[in-house]
Order: C-alpha cells, then structure tokens, then sequence
C-alpha cells in the first residue's frame, strides 16, 4: 500500500455498496467471490487480495479467490483450523494484523511472501450471524500501519461478503432440491407407466429405468422423460 492519504470515506461507501448488490443479485458463487476480492483490492489499494473459504468437514480454510496472477500464490496450501495467520483469525473470529509476513513466524508462506514481494497483511473473518464462514486477506508491499478505519471497512467488506456467499449458497441448495424432486416425479411417473406396461412390481420397474441409464450411460431422468415421451406418442 503506497504511502497516501488515507482512502476517502465516499470510495469505502461504494465498495460497500458494491458488495451489498450481490446480496440480493442472481450471480453464482464463483462470479460472488472474483467481485468480491476485485472490489476489495480496488478499495483498499491491496497488492493482492484473497478470499479462503472455510471447509467445515475438513476445517480446512481454501484458497477460492484471488485478483493475483501468481501461480504460486493461488496454489497455496489449505490451512487446518486454529494454524497460521488464517486459520487463527477463522477460529478466533478476531482481525489479525501483520507488519511484515516475512518475517513473522505463525505465517506459513514465508517463501511465496518473498518471491512476490510481500510485506504487511491485515486478515478478518468473514462471519454470518456469529459463525465464520472463511478469511478475506489484504497485502501491501510495503510497510503498512493499517488504520482503525481500514480494519473497520475490511471487517464490513467480509461481512457484506459473507452474507452474499450463504445467500448463493442457500440458492444452489434450492436449486439442487428443486431439481432432485423433478427428476424423482419424473421417475415415479415413468416407473408407473412400465408397471402398467410390463406388470413390473415397483422395485423391479425402478431397477430397469435404473439399468437402463447405466447401459446407455445417460441420467435417469433422461431415461425417465424417453418412457414417458414413448408412452404419450402412443397414446
């Protein structure tokens, strides 16, 4: 972060204001996080920005986006729950800065900080409702001292963030139910036109949708909607 000014409160408001758009926006998940770390890098003047997501099974935190091109910055390893700068600000739910990563001994890419010239580095959780749902990670390269007001607008930032990622996620599910109970109405209606047809039982109808889709290597629906297609053309 170069030496200036500190960044103009009316340039936080609409990288805020950009962030609360895609709370309520259709984009998917992947478009959420790239706008999410594009708007932080450009508010913050941020060499590079980061955004890890935490892996609840695992308590992992990955790596999901990142507006940097370094390919040895975006193959980072996961970081486990509670290890490194990330994960003790994922399990503390607390802001962490950094003067220097490189020399910092919690920060676990010492080597990378290096090679791409990396200096000081402020991370926030990123919490829906109280639970942490990922880090969000800014970089300078030089000395910085972040100010009480560039902690305060990245913690909204992650926030805002956070709250646009769940409601993304919320709607894959949806969509994912949704779809699961068309293809199971379509299946129960072709299985009833085979046990009419061929006076199958239902386990055995169900078997020959489900063997025909492995032989021909297509879905069940697709077998499914060929039954009841077939089925109406006759009829």
């Amino acid at each position: 972060m170069k030496k200036k000014k500190p960044t103009s409160f009316r340039k936080h408001i609409e990288g805020l204001s950009k962030i609360s758009e895609t709370i309520v926006s259709d984009l998917y998940l992947e478009d959420i996080l790239r706008l999410v770390v594009m708007v932080t890098a450009e508010v913050m003047d941020s060499k590079i920005c980061s955004l890890l997501l935490l892996d609840a099974e695992k308590n992992e935190l990955v790596v999901r986006a990142t507006q940097s091109v370094s390919e040895s910055y975006n193959k980072k390893p996961n970081i486990n729950l509670g290890e490194g700068i990330a994960g003790k600000v994922a399990l503390e739910k607390k802001p962490i800065v950094v003067p220097d990563v490189r020399k910092e001994p919690l920060y676990r890419n010492r080597e990378i900080a290096q090679k791409e010239k990396l200096c000081s580095l402020l991370s926030v959780p990123m919490q829906v409702k109280g639970k942490v749902i990922g880090v969000l990670n800014i970089y300078t390269s030089k000395r910085h001292k972040f100010l009480k007001e560039e902690v305060a607008v990245l913690s909204a930032v992650a926030n805002q963030a956070a709250i646009a990622i769940e409601n993304a996620r919320l709607l894959m599910h949806s969509k994912t139910i949704e779809q699961e109970l068309k293809v199971r109405k379509l299946v129960e209606r072709a299985k009833g036109i085979l046990m009419r047809k061929l006076g199958l039982g239902e386990e055995e109808a169900f078997r020959k949708i489900q063997k025909q889709a492995m032989n021909m290597r297509k879905s069940m629906q697709e077998i499914a909607e060929a039954i009841i297609l077939s089925k109406e053309i006759i009829s």
